[in-house]
């Protein structure tokens, strides 16, 4: 594969690993290094793209372990960032709404975040990157009725977790 080809196929998804690394480490130096050493690992290992059903899928699995390589070697805990990572400021919001959105977001991913890891990675990959249940299996390396079925679990107990917050104001 020359460096034209790599660029045109492969360079394309750095945004997308790099706001599913981000997610992974809520650090923003960290998702840009595991990034980069992703796109040494996949320039490095270009003779098999020709053997792979789909790229996307193969880069970010690789983000992923290295993410989580990241996190095991330096025992990192998610910071405040990844709370500030999905919010978009809008134009129209009183200083009051604002806050109930900001406050709701906060539960939201307080939640998400006391998720196990693989609930939490298979709900990042199919809501909020939007991958779908045959890239996520691809890029985890389980099968697909696992897949469905960490979705769904983690999906309950987000909403369980919400639910008793709400109602009884206990996480």
């Amino acid at each position: 594969m020359t460096s034209s080809a790599f660029q045109s196929l492969i360079i394309p998804y750095r945004q997308k690993l790099y706001c599913f690394a981000f997610r992974l480490l809520g650090n923003e130096e960290d998702a840009k290094d595991v990034v980069q050493d992703c796109f040494i690992r996949v320039w490095n290992s270009r003779d098999k793209m020709p053997e792979l059903q789909s790229l996307e899928a193969w880069c970010m699995r690789i983000t992923r372990n290295l993410a989580l390589d990241r996190l095991k070697s330096r025992k990192y805990r998610v910071t405040d960032d990844l709370n500030r990572a999905g919010e978009v400021p809008s134009v129209h919001q009183t200083p009051l709404q604002h806050a109930e959105k900001s406050d709701v977001m906060r539960r939201v991913h307080g939640a998400i975040a006391r998720l196990p890891e693989k609930y939490r990675t298979v709900l990042q990959l199919r809501d909020m990157d939007g991958l779908s249940y045959q890239e996520i299996a691809d890029t985890l390396e389980i099968g697909l009725p696992e897949v469905k079925i960490n979705l769904h679990r983690a999906r309950k107990q987000v909403r369980e977790q919400l639910q008793n917050l709400q109602v009884y104001g206990i996480q």
